[in-house]
């Protein structure tokens, strides 16, 4: 396993520095300064743009991450996020680090991209729809605030962690449409508590971090990057 940042650029210094840099201001800033969503959206940056370079150490700060969002979720009772996280992004980040571990590319540092097919597509789908489905009733069940963006952030979610599992160079622009939805979901809930207002500007870094990502794996499979 390569060290982490070892196949960065500059451009990639200047977008985790002023990221981190943006989420540690708007965190200290707040009324309520809360240790856990700060480690958290650190750890978070930090682990988008080593996946925006196909470092196999961003599915594993996930997993980190993953447990303190989970957290974060628990406090203000979204549960949706609290089961995707831990229920899904966390054993499915676990399970891409070893994919990634195992399938690396030519260039030192990166994981090797795999092409989607039709085939591949439609699992994908079908199980989202599964799995949009099935927690919809679970999380309806449990009286989940903003029940629909809950059900969209699982879907989104669970498309984006599929594709990562499949190392699809369109994993990231899918995380970008679930940071969308938790944008507005966080929205709301600082509307009910102030406290909340980082994570808006957190997962605002997040969308651009992600949409970064997507630019960079296209451009890496162009440029051969990638298994058959």
């Amino acid at each position: 396993m390569s060290m982490p940042f070892s196949n960065f650029t500059k451009n990639d210094w200047i977008l985790l520095k002023s990221s981190l840099l943006i989420v540690l201001a708007s965190n200290i800033v707040s009324p309520q300064f809360d240790v856990l969503i700060t480690i958290a959206a650190l750890i978070g940056v930090t682990s988008l743009v080593l996946g925006a370079k196909g470092n196999v150490w961003s599915p594993l700060l996930m997993v980190v991450f993953s447990v303190l969002y989970g957290i974060i979720s628990y406090r203000f009772c979204y549960w949706g996020e609290l089961v995707t996280y831990l229920g899904m992004t966390l054993p499915m980040s676990a399970w891409a680090a070893v994919e990634w571990f195992r399938n690396p590319s030519e260039k030192k540092g990166e994981v090797a991209i795999s092409p989607m097919n039709r085939t591949k597509w439609l699992m994908v789908l079908l199980s989202t729809i599964l799995v949009t489905i099935g927690f919809y009733f679970i999380l309806k069940h449990f009286d989940t605030p903003n029940l629909i963006f809950s059900t969209l952030s699982i879907t989104t979610s669970f498309f984006a962690a599929s594709l990562t599992l499949l190392r699809s160079s369109y994993y990231p622009l899918f995380y970008s449409a679930n940071d969308v939805i938790l944008i507005i979901l966080w929205i709301l809930a600082t509307l009910e508590n102030p406290v909340y207002f980082p994570v808006i500007i957190n997962f605002v870094v997040f969308f651009v971090n992600d949409f970064y990502g997507f630019i960079s794996w296209r451009k890496r499979e162009k440029l051969g990057s990638r298994v058959t």
